[in-house]
């Protein structure tokens, strides 16, 4: 018996060391009934992991007593990691994910213009988050799309790196951008009011692909982005980002919040950014990025009002100095033949608010004025525009219909010193639209099926009625299947000198034929999003096909006559077409993936002949992998894009640059620590491949103002032994930015 004890002991302590335990339970999503599909349980220590099912439960089999690190992260929500977890028998734990300030908010408002779970959207919307802008750090908005699927940011200047935003192939008129659901970025505004919204402001940024002209205009005719500013009652007390890089420009971001009251918050925001080092690394004489002097001051309220209700008004005052051309202009050439700069001085305000009224009802109201002067070479530009804009909204539930009436009216004053706002009796008279409209929406859900119908009538004081109806069907198989089918029309009305700098810049003479029509479209998108998991990995798919069919299109026609940008309607129609996918990979160990990629074929046909429009691009890709490791707060972010050829604008058959675009790439990566605190310190590589358009993408860039270029009288450009080519100068052939590869370091700070 002395000695079976003993055998005993060391058999049960054999048998102990060598036990295996089951982690199991189930993962649920905060404010949501639906299950985490698809969410991962990792365990650090034993790099294992598995996904839950379609419930939301899981089982992690074979872990041997100890103490563990668990993490539970999903694809678009904050990670729950908990340390010390001892597992010395079968364990059952829950888990329920919770969204941040910087996380990904299923609750939406675009597609509807009423808050909404993003799968429970008859539209289909994409959410861009400030956590995604921070895996590639960039001073504004205009950049911070560059990573997003079917978006791109398109630069339409090599001097001045003028830009807009493309949806689906369209060019940035037919993108219409709102802050907090209201038009604030839109004519005049659009050449450089998007790059002076600063990130720290943004709470989320919401895409709308496709037709969204019943809600919210005529303007949103390819897609809508719509800014969401911070709520200043969940904003933290302090934010800080700051950051540089290698080309010596600086960015600084800072946010503070205040409570002067129980029911009332305030926050405050300060943008700034500075470059100031002029650099001429392709040696074309010209400078590569546009020099910067950027401020913008943000101030928003929310107040709690009674019954639950709230309201809230923000302000934003912007203004930006920026300047581009040969190395050795200054200011003395501004507007000036001896040497050539495009000098651009802005200065905007901006006002918006919303009120919650007793019954559902919300009164939105926003004004903006937007202020340029400006010199490109020596044609001087100067602008001046104001909005006006409100709306009531009367949100009413009836049985399974869920009503949505508004009653917008718009007021846009302009003017500027080109023939734009010039009339036959040679007086300068300023343009003024008056559009009052209103719009009705339905949206009825029966079991599985929502169908949404909508009609918006707007009248416009210059081209009459303007009536634009949407149509919206959703069917939802289960948590992990749904379709969407989404069709509308558009209507636009063209801005000229206010949407297209190339109107303004080079030497090229701006013909208008004849008094531009208003553009008309009809759009279908057909959505289909799947969840998967495959073994111990969720995939995510985010699939659509969309057709766009556009009558009377403005379009400049760079062709005709090399020395000549005509803007006509189009005789014939034009078509946008393409597939589009998305990817999320969400893998039981602490790497998440985000992918996709769109083929478009956009053509217009005039004459019997069919053709592309210049700079629209055959295919994008996107990606974003993110890999954490835990134990050490570092996590490493590596972002790309790639775009497929664009036919670019030539001068004559004669110019030696190339007719199309090569495909090209921007890649980047990112290391980031976080300390304890909020303390975050981040540093990486942008263009790691380096890449950067030809060096000759400025034509005849030594001879600005032509002065060596001979004419015939027909105001053709003669060959000649100095000019061989026929060219004049030209920067509009421009697809990608001049900077090349460059490092960059900055640190963020967040106190709660």
């Amino acid at each position: 018996m002395k000695l079976l004890l003993p055998l005993f002991i060391l058999s049960f302590l054999a048998f102990d060391s060598s036990a295996q335990f089951t982690l199991k339970g189930r993962i649920t999503l905060q404010g949501d009934a639906n299950a985490a599909f698809g969410a991962a349980v990792y365990i650090t220590e034993l790099q294992a992991g598995t996904t839950a099912d379609s419930t939301g439960k899981f089982s992690l089999s074979g872990i041997p007593a100890g103490l563990y690190t668990i993490r539970v992260s999903y694809v678009s929500l904050p990670p729950i990691i908990e340390k010390n977890v001892r597992i010395d028998r079968d364990l059952s734990r829950n888990f329920e994910l919770k969204a941040d300030a910087q996380a990904l908010d299923e609750v939406v408002v675009s597609g509807t213009m009423r808050e909404v779970s993003k799968l429970d959207s008859p539209v289909p919307v994409d959410v861009i988050t400030a956590k995604f802008i921070y895996k590639n750090p960039v001073p504004s908005i205009f950049e911070g799309l560059s990573y997003v699927n079917g978006v791109r940011p398109q630069l339409n200047c090599n001097v001045c790196n003028t830009g807009d935003i493309h949806i689906n192939g369209l060019e940035g008129p037919y993108t219409m951008v709102l802050i907090d659901g209201m038009p604030m970025v839109s004519g005049l505004s659009t050449v450089y009011g998007l790059s002076g919204i600063p990130n720290s402001l943004i709470e989320r940024v919401e895409i709308v692909k496709g037709p969204a002209s019943t809600l919210y205009g005529s303007e949103a005719v390819g897609g809508l982005i719509n800014i969401i500013t911070k709520n200043p009652a969940k904003a933290p007390l302090f934010s800080a980002d700051v950051f540089g890089t290698t080309w010596q420009d600086y960015n600084v971001d800072l946010g503070v919040k205040f409570s002067p009251g129980e029911k009332t918050s305030s926050l405050l925001g300060l943008s700034y950014y500075n470059y100031q080092r002029p650099a001429d690394h392709n040696s074309d004489g010209f400078t590569d990025l546009t020099l910067q002097n950027r401020i913008s001051l943000f101030n928003k309220w929310s107040f709690g009002l009674k019954g639950n209700r709230q309201a809230s008004i923000a302000g934003r005052y912007y203004y930006e100095d920026r300047w581009g051309g040969q190395m050795n202009w200054n200011r003395t050439h501004r507007g000036g033949d001896e040497v050539y700069g495009e000098s651009i001085y802005t200065k905007r305000f901006e006002l918006l608010g919303s009120y919650q009224l007793p019954h559902k009802l919300t009164f939105q109201y926003s004004f903006s004025s937007h202020n340029q002067n400006s010199a490109y070479g020596k044609v001087p530009f100067r602008a001046d525009q104001k909005i006006a804009f409100a709306q009531l909204l009367w949100d009413k539930q009836v049985g399974k219909h869920n009503f949505l009436l508004g009653t917008p009216v718009r007021y846009t004053y302009y003017n500027d010193n080109t023939t734009a706002t010039r009339y036959a009796d040679g007086g300068d008279h300023a343009d003024r639209i008056f559009l009052p409209g209103i719009f009705v929406q339905d949206e009825i859900r029966v079991g599985a099926h929502a169908v949404l119908l909508g009609g918006r009538y707007d009248y416009n004081s210059r081209h009459g009625s303007i009536f634009t109806p949407r149509a919206a069907y959703k069917y939802k198989f289960n948590q992990t299947d749904v379709i969407r089918i989404n069709a509308g029309r558009g209507f636009r009305i063209v801005n000229l000198f206010t949407e297209d700098h190339a109107a303004l810049t080079g030497s090229r003479q701006v013909i208008v034929k004849e008094a531009l029509d208003p553009e008309q479209s009809w759009n279908v998108n057909v959505n289909v999003i799947k969840k998967i998991v495959t073994g111990d990995a969720f995939v995510g798919i985010d699939a659509s096909v969309f057709y766009t069919h556009f009558t009377n299109r403005i379009l400049p026609d760079y062709d005709t006559n090399p020395n000549e940008i005509i803007y006509d309607n189009l005789d014939g129609y034009a078509v946008s077409k393409g597939v589009s996918l998305n990817l999320d990979f969400n893998f039981p160990f602490p790497l998440k993936i985000n992918a996709g990629g769109t083929y478009m074929d956009n053509f217009q046909r005039e004459h019997g002949v069919r053709f592309r429009p210049v700079l629209t691009e055959r295919f994008t890709g996107v990606w974003a992998l993110t890999y954490e490791f835990s134990k050490s707060g570092i996590s490493v972010d590596y972002t790309g894009n790639i775009y497929g050829p664009m036919r670019l604008p030539l001068l004559s058959e004669a110019d030696p640059r190339a007719a199309r675009s090569p495909v090209w790439s921007l890649q980047n990566i990112q290391v980031t620590k976080k300390f304890t605190g909020g303390l975050e310190i981040y540093g990486g590589v942008k263009n790691l491949l380096n890449f950067t358009p030809p060096a000759n993408s400025i034509a005849r860039s030594f001879d600005p103002f032509d002065k060596n270029v001979q004419f015939d009288p027909h105001g053709q450009v003669v060959a000649t032994p100095e000019n061989p080519y026929r060219l004049t100068f030209d920067p509009s052939y421009v697809y990608a930015p001049n900077q090349g590869i460059r490092g960059f370091l900055g640190l963020r700070y967040t106190l709660r």
